[in-house]
């Protein structure tokens, strides 16, 4: 039983970085109808400006990991302001920008290739790795710093979306873009911020990933994970994504630690598309009827 709890909490420690991910995801697809599959890379960046700034620069660690969000951010902010935004004011079909995306991923995974080499490289760790005992549960102390930290930020973002002035205004644009524009919501501003806001959090999630595991070109994959778990929630919807994401990392380590490592995959696309075979909208999602 002990074995089996911390299975759990390690599952909902992955899933929280998932989560993280997932929730960019769904903020953006909320939006713009649109899956933007550059967002991993944005995570994976994320990690390495941090990296650079903490073995190069010698910064102190926590200075690096604002630098690390920041840049996540001003990259995420970048990719709609000089490509998603052009290809919108077009009045280009949604599957342009989801090219654009495919595009962006590449370049990144390539450029990252060609700068920092495809060694892997690891962040420092902020405190000794160890476990921590809980009644004879044992616990790391980095899932327990992930957790931790990503819980903070998941309800820091649902309290934006909801309780804020902003929000109100996130809320009207994926409701309806142009009685929101009518009402004189600034439209682009708000999906400036969103894509700075999902980037940020990105930028957290390469961070912890780096910490935990490492960084490489083609860590942004993770992001097919989050990608999953916003499916499975529901797309568009950031408590769904955020439900989709600790689910699938539960499913992922109680496959791991009482199936087969090599299976963890399979069963989180099998699950992927029994949800869309069952319910297409996802968990949480809801379902929108086409009008002619």
């Amino acid at each position: 039983m002990k074995i089996l709890i911390q299975q759990i909490i390690t599952g909902i420690s992955i899933g929280s970085v998932y989560a993280l991910i997932a929730s960019g995801y769904a903020l953006v697809y909320s939006l713009l109808d649109f899956s933007n599959w550059a967002h991993g890379e944005v995570c994976m960046l994320g990690a390495y400006v941090c990296f650079m700034a903490t073995t190069v620069n010698n910064m102190p660690y926590w200075l690096s990991c604002v630098l690390g969000i920041g840049g996540a951010a001003v990259i995420s902010f970048l990719n709609e302001k000089i490509a998603y935004r052009k290809i919108r004011n077009n009045g280009s079909p949604n599957m342009f920008l989801m090219i654009a995306a495919m595009g962006l991923s590449t370049t990144y995974q390539n450029l990252a290739n060609v700068i920092w080499g495809s060694k892997f490289k690891q962040l420092p760790k902020i405190f000794s790795v160890g476990t921590i005992n809980f009644d004879g549960i044992y616990i790391g102390t980095t899932d327990m710093l992930c957790l931790g930290l990503s819980a903070v930020a998941l309800v820091i973002l649902l309290l934006i979306i909801n309780k804020s002035k902003f929000g109100l205004h996130v809320r009207a644009v994926a409701c309806s873009s142009r009685t929101a524009g009518l009402l004189g919501v600034k439209i682009d501003r708000v999906i400036a911020v969103v894509f700075m806001l999902a980037g940020a959090l990105a930028g957290l999630a390469g961070i912890m990933y780096g910490m935990k595991y490492n960084i490489y070109p083609t860590m942004g994959n993770v992001g097919l994970k989050a990608f999953i778990a916003s499916v499975i929630g529901g797309l568009g919807s950031v408590p769904g994504a955020i439900a989709g994401a600790v689910l699938l990392g539960l499913i992922e380590t109680v496959v791991s630690g009482y199936i087969s490592s090599g299976l963890r995959d399979l069963i989180s696309f099998c699950l992927l598309i029994l949800i869309l075979l069952v319910r297409p909208s996802g968990l949480f999602g809801v379902d929108v009827q086409e009008k002619a």
